[in-house]
């Protein structure tokens, strides 16, 4: 399937905004960005980078600006969608009645676009480490295969699977949670594989 169909399935799918959303699509290709999908929904890139992305949920649909951090904001449209927790991404929401305004979206993506070339970005910290749980360390003693797949993972898949594990209050939990995730681990899969390059 090719990107533009995926992007046209993606707008299809989310009815509600789907002529809000094509509106959006429209203007941003009218720029240089590439248009991919990531994450399975519509994103805009330059020489391989994000600059920004579409995305529809229930009652709001948006823009996605990775390195938004770094936009003047004149007009006030953006959000950081998780305070405390996201550095660089920032947001422009748009709810029922919203007026999408081309120029003023066309400007934002265009300064986007002149901060990613001029190499501004928020570099993502990165994680030291895997805190594997006692549990899942027992799992891998009792059997050497789960021991060397799950050591053959990159240490993102490994840090999702001991968080995921770890996270988990009560023992019963912990124990189903093992059991679900040992044959993903065998199999050399990531926890959250599914929802990635869809």
């Amino acid at each position: 399937m090719t990107t533009a169909k995926k992007v046209s399935d993606y707008i299809r799918k989310h009815e509600r905004w789907s002529e809000q959303l094509t509106q959006l699509r429209e203007i941003f290709q009218q720029t240089e960005l590439l248009e991919e999908v990531k994450w399975g929904s519509p994103t805009y890139t330059l020489n391989g980078k994000l600059i920004a992305g579409l995305g529809a949920f229930k009652n709001h649909f948006g823009i996605w600006f990775h390195q938004g951090v770094f936009l003047k904001d004149r007009h006030n449209k953006l959000v950081n969608a998780q305070e405390g927790k996201t550095k660089a991404l920032r947001q422009w929401k748009f709810v029922e009645g919203d007026p999408i305004e081309p120029e003023i979206v066309a400007q934002y993506i265009q300064e986007a676009i002149e901060n990613s070339l001029a190499g501004k970005e928020v570099k993502p910290e990165r994680k030291k480490g895997v805190v594997i749980p006692d549990l899942l360390k027992q799992a891998m003693a009792g059997n050497p295969k789960l021991k060397e797949a799950f050591h053959a993972l990159t240490p993102g898949k490994q840090r999702e699977y001991a968080e995921y594990i770890g996270s988990a209050k009560r023992e019963a939990t912990k124990e189903s949670r093992l059991e679900k995730i040992s044959p993903m681990i065998l199999e050399g899969i990531g926890l959250y594989d599914k929802y990635k390059n869809c």
